[in-house]
Order: structure tokens, then sequence, then C-alpha cells
């Protein structure tokens, strides 16, 4: 009981900072243009958010109808604020992982074939990196937590346990699949000793200081040379693992081929390439192989040009642009985090 009152205190706390956080969606000109949204369709936003991408949805044509999907309660918690204000058309909440969703529409009476149009906003949401409590961002001391529902109602473990229990292969594998760092052996070495001397990883700054001391202080670029500190792959990787997100990613793109109606569209925005290549792979028909340990599933199958023709023929999504589209200069001045999105975008033909 009194983990649930703390919790609510919590959750009430954030909700209010955030309601004065502005919400920037990553190209919503973009999006609104591919779907061109027409009276009485029904949209499904799998990562509501901050709301940006469903409002102007709503706001796009008469009646049209977004299902809002997000597994942060405080997104939901603003979608429900949002329906409450939504007159001309419809925003039904929905609070869950990309996996949860059949369960959430299978009590709608939503079997499949169903949406005129998916939009998948990958990765978190700027008001996850603004809020400090929530451990996701370097350069805001907090408790390392990362778990985009952390309402402790959920098995989700926070990114502080999975430091204090991992070994040091698993880790060094995580950081090497999720996080693409080169050093992934040195860190994970480092936490281990960690751990030998007593001394366990609670906070950010103490993350962001062992990675630090671990290897060197040097300064790093990101792949738009952008200043990166250079625990920031680290943090991806932990990011990443705490809340499966490519798993999640995996499910999402086969969810939207069963619940997508024929000539539907799905818009996707990745922000970095392993997300990238599951959406790419999806869309051009490839099968990703099983194995035993889906946690570590290899998320690095590129595709050459003779697959892509074998692919062309036999495939259920048509493309609508050749190559991934980039979010403008000026929007990315004034929105420095769409700097690294990519938009794919296609449409259902079978």
């Amino acid at each position: 009981m009194l983990k649930s009152s703390l919790w609510l205190h919590r959750f009430y706390t954030s909700s209010a900072k955030l309601k004065s956080i502005p919400h920037v969606p990553v190209m919503s000109k973009e999006v609104i243009n591919i779907f061109n949204p027409k009276a009485g369709e029904k949209y499904l936003d799998m990562t509501f958010g901050g709301g940006g991408h469903s409002k102007l949805l709503l706001d796009a044509a008469e009646n049209v109808t977004v299902y809002a999907l997000d597994r942060d309660p405080v997104a939901y918690e603003l979608a429900i604020q949002m329906a409450s204000k939504t007159t001309h058309s419809d925003l039904i909440p929905m609070l869950g992982k990309f996996s949860d969703l059949p369960k959430q529409l299978n009590t709608m009476g939503i079997s499949s074939e169903f949406f005129d149009g998916i939009l998948i906003d990958c990765g978190c949401s700027s008001m996850q990196f603004d809020s400090a409590e929530r451990g996701f961002s370097i350069s805001k001391e907090g408790p390392l937590d990362m778990r985009m529902d952390n309402s402790g109602f959920n098995s989700e473990i926070s990114a502080a346990d999975v430091l204090a229990h991992i070994d040091e292969d698993n880790l060094t594998r995580v950081l090497k699949v999720y996080g693409e760092e080169k050093q992934a052996k040195k860190i994970a070495r480092a936490v281990i000793e960690a751990r030998y001397l007593f001394q366990r990883i609670r906070t950010t700054s103490e993350l962001a200081q062992l990675v630090e001391s671990a290897c060197g202080f040097s300064s790093r670029t990101d792949k738009l040379q952008r200043p990166s500190h250079v625990a920031t792959k680290t943090f991806q990787a932990l990011r990443i693992l705490v809340n499966d997100e490519l798993n999640e990613l995996d499910t999402a793109m086969k969810l939207a081929s069963i619940f997508m109606k024929k000539e539907g569209k799905i818009i996707t925005l990745s922000f970095h390439s392993l997300e990238d290549r599951i959406i790419k792979n999806h869309l051009m028909g490839a099968n990703f192989p099983e194995g035993d340990d889906q946690k570590y599933k290899n998320y690095g199958l590129e595709l050459g040009e003779e697959d892509m023709e074998v692919l062309q023929h036999q495939r259920e999504w048509e493309c609508i642009n050749k190559h991934v589209i980039a979010p403008s200069q000026t929007e990315m001045h004034e929105n420095p985090r769409s700097r690294s999105a990519k938009l794919r975008a296609a449409i259902k033909r079978c």
C-alpha cells in the first residue's frame, strides 16, 4: 500500500511538471502530409508520448479516431487529459507496451485490418529525457532507473538493478550489441570491479563517472559529428535492455501488418541504426532468425541489393519513398533532438 501511494505521488508530481513542457513532435508536417487524413478514418499512434502527433491527426479532419498507446503512465495520463478536451474527433488512450496491443484491441472487439494509418515513433520521448527522476539522461542527476514504465506495477527491473546483478560477459554483449560500444569490455570490467568493492552504481552521475574513468576523458562525437559524452552509448544500451526496446519494435512491426487495412499507410520514426534496420528489414519482407536468447537477437542483419530484388516480389509493404526522409535544416535547428531522426513510410498492398 505504501509503495502504491509513493508511486502515485511521483506520478502526479511528474504529470504536473510536464504540463508546462512544450512537446515538439518530430517531422510533424511530413507525417500529416503522408497520412493525408480524411473524415472518419482510424489511426493508431503506438507511441503517444506528449501527444503531438495524435493532436495533429485529430485536427486534420472531422471525425478522425486515434487510438493512442503508450507504456509510460505519465503519457497515458496526458492522453486521458487530451481525450477529455477533444470534441470533433475521438482519442482513445491505451496503457501498455507494443506487445500488449492485441489484448488491448481485442477487448474493444478489434481483431485485424482495422486501421487506415499506423504511426510508430521509436525510442524515448523528450519528457522522459527531461525528467531527472526517470534516469534516462546523462546531463541530469537522478536515480539510475530508465524504465519507461516505472510505476512499480510491472516486472521490469531498473538499470541500477541490472548493473547490480548482470555478469561481465553478458554486460559486454549488451554494450556491444545495443550500444555499439567499442570499449564494452573495459566498461563491463569496471562495473564488476566496482561491485567487488561494494560500490553499487545507483545514479546517473555515478555511472557516467565510472565510464569516464574506464574509457578516459577523451572527447567523442556521434554519427552527426555532435559532441557526445563517453557514456552515451552505455546509457543507450542499458535503456534498450531494460525496456526490451528492439524486441518490442520487432513485435510492433508484425502487429502493424495484422491490424492495418489493405492500402493503409505506416509511418515510422527511428533515432538510431538498430531501430532503422529492424524497420527497413520488415518493410522489405525480411524475416529475422529466431534464436534461443531473444534478449540478444542479432539485429545487425544487413540486406544486399540482390536480397532486396528478391524480396521486392514477395513483400506486402510498398515503400512510399525510396530512401529515408530526414528532418529539414530548419527543424534540426529549432528542435535539435530531431537531428538523428529517420522517417520511413509504406503502403500495405496485400
